[in-house]
């Protein structure tokens, strides 16, 4: 399988790919994922170079958001003061489950990061979604805290407020990488 970055003419294929999950996660009794995450924000990860596609011959097999920009509001001062990497909009195709690639995608990222001099992957979860939650820390992640309020719509409840983190290393995961070197998140003294 390659990683790639995703390009702008795959938008339509990613918004389609996060609607099966939406579709997918509500059948496990979960409402994840059932807003439609707007197509301009996500066109604008993509042309940030944000945004990766593991390929399986013509098939898109997962997704991945790696970026070194924290969602407002979720990490503190301090926190925010250590070089990190984010993850986001992490989607496995249905027809590619159980391979474990959601862990092969995020030891890419962890690796990625690594290169790019952070100390942290860091991701948010569906506050309510606990078997995602377990999921994270069977990955090696632990949970910092969970945000609850100041979320997007006029401060209100925020629904992907489960923070957790893990060092970043190098790994190897697998993927023939086909992304441009990433670039050095680390932060002047």
């Amino acid at each position: 399988m390659i990683i790639t970055p995703a390009q702008p003419s795959e938008l339509p294929k990613l918004i389609a790919f996060r609607e099966e999950a939406a579709s997918w996660l509500s059948g496990l009794g979960t409402d994840q994922w059932s807003r439609p995450y707007p197509g301009d924000l996500l066109l604008a990860s993509i042309e940030a170079g944000a945004v990766f596609m593991v390929r399986d011959g013509e098939q898109t097999a997962a997704t991945i958001t790696l970026t070194p920009v924290a969602e407002d509001g979720l990490w503190t001062e301090a926190e925010l003061s250590e070089p990190s990497m984010f993850v986001n909009k992490l989607t496995v195709a249905r027809t590619h489950a159980g391979q474990n690639l959601g862990g092969r995608l995020l030891d890419w990222a962890g690796d990625r990061a690594y290169r790019a001099s952070a100390k942290w992957l860091r991701l948010d979860a569906w506050t309510t979604n606990e078997g995602l939650q377990r999921y994270y820390l069977g990955q090696g992640f632990e949970h910092v805290r969970t945000v609850r309020e100041g979320g997007a719509v006029n401060g209100g409840p925020r629904v992907s407020g489960w923070l957790a983190q893990r060092p970043t290393r190098p790994a190897d995961h697998g993927f023939r990488d086909e992304t441009p070197a990433p670039e050095s998140v680390a932060l002047a003294p």
